[in-house]
């Protein structure tokens, strides 16, 4: 169960980026698991966790995204420092930011936790052709924002 918390919680940590909010929404998606034990059949609790850690995660970043327009603050200097930047993690963090939160939820699932597209459709509560279609959008647009990996090493 530990490992299954660990991937609930990189999942969620690496599409917000806080680790403190990451904590709390794996803690709530546990949380939610207890309150619906009777409720929940135990071949679906990785994805029943998995599911409710993702709507949180996006019921709290519409909330963030809502109060931040009555916030509104200039955008400072582009993440990219110049053609010669050569720091990868960092220039892929910043195109996965740049991402709508369904593609970068769909993309994180199924390349970096290895979850197959029924899978995620069921985590993310869309079709299995909506999950390929956001998928094959998110590497389009990872491709765009990135280039070719030449230009960044």
């Amino acid at each position: 169960m530990e490992e299954l918390s660990d991937n609930v919680y990189r999942f969620i940590l690496s599409n917000i980026r806080d680790e403190e909010l990451a904590r709390d929404i794996v803690q709530d998606a546990y949380e939610r698991l207890w309150m619906n034990c009777k409720k929940v059949d135990a071949k679906k609790v990785r994805s029943y966790l998995f599911t409710t850690a993702h709507n949180r995660m996006i019921d709290m970043i519409r909330k963030a995204k809502h109060e931040q327009k009555a916030d509104v603050t200039p955008e400072v200097a582009s993440p990219y420092h110049d053609d010669q930047y050569s720091d990868l993690s960092e220039v892929l963090e910043s195109a996965l930011s740049e991402l709508n939160e369904t593609q970068r939820s769909v993309l994180l699932l199924r390349d970096y936790e290895g979850y197959a597209y029924k899978e995620i459709a069921e985590i993310t509560e869309l079709s299995e052709s909506q999950v390929k279609v956001y998928i094959y959008r998110a590497r389009l647009a990872m491709k765009e924002k990135i280039g070719s990996i030449e230009a960044i090493v």
